[in-house]
């Protein structure tokens, strides 16, 4: 599994969230302590949006915490709205294009989890995906495929009716192919405005998510807090600091809705 980070407020250099805090996304890639694997690092990958309406995204295969490009673009780039994602592999190569964000128009998607036994649902739901948009799938992922099915399923026009869509497509799949292994679904994805944010799976044992509004959000390596801006808002597999009791956990089955003034929760059902 893996471990991933969203933004959306005021602009803010990148490194804020990804390399100062104490635990940062980088020290999770080594050290994630609310993860089934601790080291992440097959990949990693940033998204990030500027002046423009898509994104821009850096990703590399080898480890975040050895990239010194990853560094500097962290400590330059500042970002209104970004997301960024350290990945342990589930069975597909470590390349490029199986590295998260995933990038379409004006939207990016990053997933931590597993479709079970993918290889033998990867066929069906390959060819599920929109005639229009499958020459735009360039890995071999689940989590690109669950990109691409969401977006088939009406993601630019109604992301939370498109991701329950989605994730009850994947269990019918499942079921009829006599897979009894749940589905781990916790991911978020935006389109340069807001963010919507998922924690699933098929036996209500999912992977943590968290997320926090709180002005003093992160506590740096040196033991200093870090102000954000206000109305900022943090989603975050597992908390960047020590201090937890800012950080509010994403209960089981639930949609978060980020805009940059305000945060939702919703219950989540596949459809």
């Amino acid at each position: 599994m893996c471990r991933w980070l969203a933004y959306v407020g005021s602009p803010i250099r990148l490194s804020a969230l990804l390399t100062q805090p104490n635990h940062s996304l980088i020290d999770q890639s080594r050290h994630a302590r609310q993860n089934v694997e601790t080291t992440n690092g097959d990949g990693f990958g940033i998204g990030w949006y500027g002046d423009e309406t898509t994104p821009g995204v850096y990703r590399e295969t080898h480890p975040a915490w050895n990239d010194v490009n990853f560094h500097h673009l962290a400590d330059h780039i500042h970002s209104r709205l970004f997301l960024a994602h350290v990945r342990a592999a589930t069975g597909t190569p470590v390349q490029k294009t199986n590295c998260h964000p995933f990038a379409f128009e004006n939207w990016l998607f990053q997933h931590n989890g597993a479709l079970p036994e993918f290889g033998r649902l990867k066929r069906q739901l390959t060819f599920d995906i929109d005639p229009h948009l499958f020459p735009h799938l360039e890995g071999s992922t689940d989590s690109e495929t669950l990109f691409f099915l969401a977006l088939t399923f009406g993601l630019r026009d109604d992301p939370p009716a498109a991701l329950a869509k989605t994730i009850g497509h994947v269990e019918r799949v499942k079921r009829d192919a006599g897979i009894q292994t749940p589905i781990y679904f916790s991911t978020c994805v935006t389109d340069g405005v807001r963010l919507w944010a998922v924690r699933y799976s098929s036996d209500h044992r999912s992977r943590t998510l968290y997320h926090s509004r709180h002005m003093n959000a992160l506590h740096d390596i040196d033991g200093t807090y870090a102000p954000l801006p206000a109305g900022a808002a943090i989603v975050v597999s597992e908390p960047l600091d020590e201090v937890t009791d800012h950080w509010e956990e994403v209960p089981e089955d639930s949609l978060l809705i980020v805009e940059p003034a305000k945060s939702e929760l919703t219950k989540f059902s596949p459809e």
